[in-house]
C-alpha cells in the first residue's frame, strides 16, 4: 500500500502505524445525506448520533431520502425525533442548497478540496471541519489535513512534543510535519485518531 511506504517515512508516525490495522479510503453515493448525518451528529455520542438517523430514516420508510424528500418533512416533524431547532434548520438548509443549485455527486467529485470547502461552507450550519470530514470519508480524498480538529491536535503535539500554550504556532508546526505527509494526509488522519482512541 502506497500510503503505509510514504507515511513510515516518518520515524515517529512509523509507531503509530504499526499500532494499527492498515486503513482503505472509499468513496460514497448521495453527499447531501451525509451532510445531513454530519450534523445530526455533532455533540452526540456515536451511539445516540446513530439512534437519531435511524429514526430520520424511518420517516423515510428506511430507505435513504432524495434532498427534495428531506425538504417535504417539516422541521416540527424533525424536532419530534429529537432533533434541536438549530440542527432540523440546517438539515433543510443542506438540501435546499443542493436542490437549487442542481448540485450532484458527479459534480462535486470534479471540484478540487478547496472548491468543494468554498461551495458548501456557503450552507448555514456547514462549517470547514465538517466539510474536510466530508471530502475526506464520502468524497474519499486521499490527501484533507485537518488542522482544526481537536483530537488531530492532541494526537500530534503528543507524538511530536509540540506546544500547545500558543494556538497559532502549534498549527503552523502541524501543517509544516504534515506537508511531508502529502498526498496521503487523510490517511494520516485516520490513524492519528486511531492512535488516539487506542
Amino acid at each position: 500500500m502506497d500510503h503505509i511506504i510514504h507515511l513510515s517515512k516518518d520515524k515517529k508516525f512509523k509507531k503509530i502505524l504499526e499500532l494499527q490495522e492498515p486503513f482503505i479510503l472509499q468513496s460514497r453515493k448521495k453527499v447531501y445525506l451525509h451532510l445531513c448525518s454530519s450534523i445530526i451528529s455533532q455533540q452526540l455520542s456515536t451511539k445516540v448520533a446513530k439512534v437519531i438517523f435511524n429514526r430520520f430514516l424511518d420517516l423515510f420508510g428506511k430507505k435513504e431520502p432524495t434532498a427534495k424528500e428531506i425538504l417535504e418533512i417539516p422541521v416540527e416533524k424533525f424536532r419530534s425525533i429529537g432533533f434541536s431547532n438549530a440542527k432540523a434548520s440546517y438539515v433543510h438548509n443542506v438540501c435546499k442548497f443542493f436542490v437549487e443549485n442542481n448540485l450532484t455527486d458527479a459534480r462535486l467529485h470534479k471540484m478540487s478540496n478547496e472548491e468543494v470547502i468554498d461551495l458548501l461552507t456557503q450552507i448555514k450550519g456547514v462549517g470547514r471541519w465538517t466539510v474536510e470530514m466530508i471530502l475526506m470519508f464520502t468524497l474519499g480524498r486521499e490527501d484533507v489535513f485537518a488542522v482544526d480538529d481537536l483530537g488531530i491536535q492532541q494526537s500530534i503535539t503528543k507524538l511530536y512534543k509540540l506546544d500547545s500554550s500558543d494556538k497559532k504556532l502549534m498549527k503552523e508546526k502541524m501543517l509544516q510535519i504534515s506537508a511531508k505527509w502529502s498526498p496521503y494526509r487523510t490517511y494520516a488522519c485516520r490513524y492519528l485518531w486511531g492512535w488516539k482512541d487506542s
